[in-house]
């Protein structure tokens, strides 16, 4: 297309609101510096408690203000992309290019066939030619029962496509759809039609079949060679796996790869990518597109803050502007040059015209022994595979680290957040689950941080200072641990001993600590509720806020010191997809399931407890101390209500250890150490 007839796929937007954020953050900047005055100047002389606690209070403070800067950076200059599929529609639609869709499983007891299922059925009807459309799933479970799922998938969607094009169904995933739609009752035809699909899924009439022979994607199912002296790189593993054997069938120039528990929930999702790949001026240059990760299991008030979605709706539209985002593992499309480690250079330029057909004309047999040297388990020795080429292995967030290192080859990264959003997964519906995936992601991010990879180094002459910035409050996620630790736990240990930490009610530096605690908590509940939260929705974040930083990313951290000094190995814990009865029931009513003993509990008890006895303490002083209860207020003021503000976070603990009967409740033994913990620690800081 000449230059002068040129007209983009897609539009790049500031997002608003930037005045408002860039004039809120100075005045938090400012009051920041006035915190740092306060506790320079008025540096205690006393006793040696008073000044070590000050110190470890101003170092904390210290902490916070750093990681405030770094994600501040990333938000300075937000853009969204809005691609225009009609544009591509008209330019493009001979010459569209295969798609090689990944779904990778991993135990069906965890992840169960019938879910796996349900997102191979919706990948495979996306709005687009089936005929360029290739799917392959990696089963590490070797399964039976994954195997013969995928069978019946493969029969079933003869007659579930047709379906979702007649009746343009989303989202495409038959359990999803069925669960939310409601029966057509306008044509008799249509109900015939619909009863006959949804009897269909649930087994009981063989013959409702109805194919209409339209041409279907290309199915694959991958069972990867495994054996005990051969590592096999967990998700990495499966990817790289199924790039090779991809690259023999059908070697689509783009790639996408979905966990089994995220289906597609828009069908338009790969004509919208590609506006961003094949615009003529700035998709040459693009080596992924990272969609939105939404889950359709929420709860109204999102009790475990799994949305993500200030994160999602408002940080990774930051990153986008400076370099683009990073890659979080599903709903990604690649392009698989740059996914195979090809390096970007200024005149790289696609003949899509080339491109558009590549799929093998070898036989199924012929194909399938190939594939098996393709996927065995030693075909990588002496290779550049999880090194160079393909995923890199060795890290628990080998997704991150695989796209910081495609975008330190010269390639950019886009983020796309489609009013459909489009994926939907299953987020994990009770709190030690929550926790615990938690502490993966952090464990990881952290060991990218420590490692060769940190993008502070491995990025320099790279990529932008600004990208390499940003990296970094997700890969400090756990070092904010100690600092969060710090702050629950000694004020209130020194309201017991009578220690002030923080300037009296009535002396105008108490003005610094209210602005910056008020107004940067006010604009977070302002951002969430924009985002499309609720207020409890919000409490709830917060809440989860601190159960993670005290717990999750304090396990992470101790964790990666052990690796690093080689007390620890790798280890991949997969999130558990199934849950009893009882617990979605409890999840369901938005009711906290404690119902588990965990290390990770006795430290949230324990926790709950101090400040609970340390605000008793407080109130204590101001009653029985009638005549100087003004001046207790005055000098512990901000202490108190640091403290009341942590018990009132804490209030489902509470519940949780001493009201609940249900089996959600915290166990005995978890009430029991938490009290001695707790009351050990008061006691020991009085005398």
């Amino acid at each position: 297309m000449a230059k002068s007839n040129y007209v983009p796929l897609f539009e790049t937007k500031q997002v608003k609101g930037r005045l408002l954020f860039r004039c809120i953050a100075a005045s938090i900047f400012l009051g920041i510096c006035f915190i740092v005055m306060y506790r320079v100047m008025f540096f205690p002389v006393g006793g040696k408690a008073e000044r070590w606690t000050w110190i470890g209070l101003f170092l904390s403070e210290l902490w916070f203000c750093f990681y405030w800067f770094l994600t501040t950076v990333s938000r300075w200059n937000s853009v969204y992309r809005l691609p225009y599929i009609q544009r591509l529609s008209q330019r493009f639609e001979k010459e569209l290019p295969g798609i090689d869709i990944f779904v990778c499983t991993t135990d069906p007891l965890i992840e169960p066939p019938s879910m796996v299922v349900n997102t191979v059925l919706s990948v495979m009807a996306y709005d687009y030619p089936p005929e360029k459309l290739s799917i392959y799933l990696s089963d590490d479970g070797g399964s039976d029962l994954t195997f013969y799922a995928m069978l019946e998938a493969a029969n079933f969607s003869k007659t579930w496509l047709p379906f979702c094009k007649k009746f343009r169904v989303e989202p495409t995933s038959p359990e999803a759809y069925f669960r939310t739609a409601s029966e057509p009752l306008s044509d008799a035809v249509n109900v015939k039609d619909w009863l006959s699909v949804k009897i269909l899924i649930d087994g009981r009439d063989s013959n409702a079949v109805d194919i209409e022979g339209n041409p279907l994607p290309t199915l694959v199912y991958l069972a990867r060679e495994k054996r005990p002296q051969h590592h096999h790189h967990f998700k990495a593993g499966s990817m790289n796996a199924l790039i090779r054997v991809s690259s023999r069938i059908s070697n689509g120039p783009i790639i996408l790869n979905v966990d089994c528990d995220m289906y597609s929930n828009n069908s338009k999702a790969i004509k919208y990518s590609l506006c961003l790949f094949m615009d003529e001026k700035k998709g040459d240059e693009i080596a992924y597109i990272q969609f939105l990760q939404s889950f359709d299991n929420l709860t109204k008030n999102e009790i475990y803050a799994s949305s993500f979605r200030v994160l999602q709706q408002l940080e990774l539209h930051g990153l986008d502007a400076i370099g683009g985002p990073c890659y979080n593992g599903s709903g990604c499309f690649h392009r698989r040059e740059a996914l195979c480690g090809k390096k970007y250079e200024k005149n790289y330029k696609v003949d899509w015209k080339k491109v558009s057909d590549t799929k093998a004309d070898e036989s199924a047999s012929f194909l399938e022994e190939t594939c098996k040297v393709l996927a065995s388990c030693t075909f990588e020795h002496n290779t550049t595979w999880g090194k160079e080429m393909g995923l890199i292995y060795g890290f628990l967030v080998e997704d991150i680290i695989t796209g910081l290192n495609i975008q330190c080859k010269g390639w950019k990264s886009m983020y796309l957040s489609p009013e459909r959003d489009g994926f939907l997964g299953v987020a994990p519906i009770t709190l030690l689950q929550t926790l615990v995936q938690h502490k993966r992601w952090m464990d990881g991010h952290l060991q990218v941080f420590l490692s060769r990879y940190c993008p502070l180094l491995y990025g320099y002459k790279k990529i932008p200072l600004k990208l390499r910035l940003a990296y970094c409050p997700y890969n400090l996620w756990a070092a904010n641990c100690l600092a969060t630790l710090y702050i629950v736990v000694v004020p209130c240990l020194c309201l017991l001993k009578g220690i002030s930490l923080f300037p009296k009610i009535s002396s105008p530096w108490v003005f610094p600590f209210a602005y910056v605690a008020f107004v940067h908590r006010a604009y977070s509940l302002n951002e969430f509720l924009w985002c499309g939260g609720t207020f409890r929705g919000w409490c709830n974040d917060q809440r989860m806020w601190l159960f993670n930083r005290t717990t999750a990313y304090f396990f992470a951290l101790f964790e990666t010191i052990l690796k690093l000094l080689g007390y620890s190995q790798l280890n991949f814990v997969v999130t558990a997809k199934v849950a009893d009865k009882e617990a979605l029931k409890r999840y369901d009513g938005e009711l906290i399931e404690f119902g588990a003993t965990s290390p990770m509990f006795d430290i949230l008890a324990t926790l709950a407890m101090l400040n609970l006895f340390g605000t008793f303490g407080a109130l204590k002083k101001v009653i029985l101390d009638v005549d100087e209860d003004l001046q207790v207020l005055d000098k512990f003021g901000l202490q108190i209500l640091l403290c009341f503000v942590f018990v009132t976070i804490n209030l489902p603990v509470y519940q949780a250890l001493f009201f609940r009967n249900d089996n959600g409740k915290m166990p005995s033994s978890v009430t029991y150490k938490s009290i001695i913990f707790a009351m050990l620690a008061c006691t020991a800081t009085m005398y």
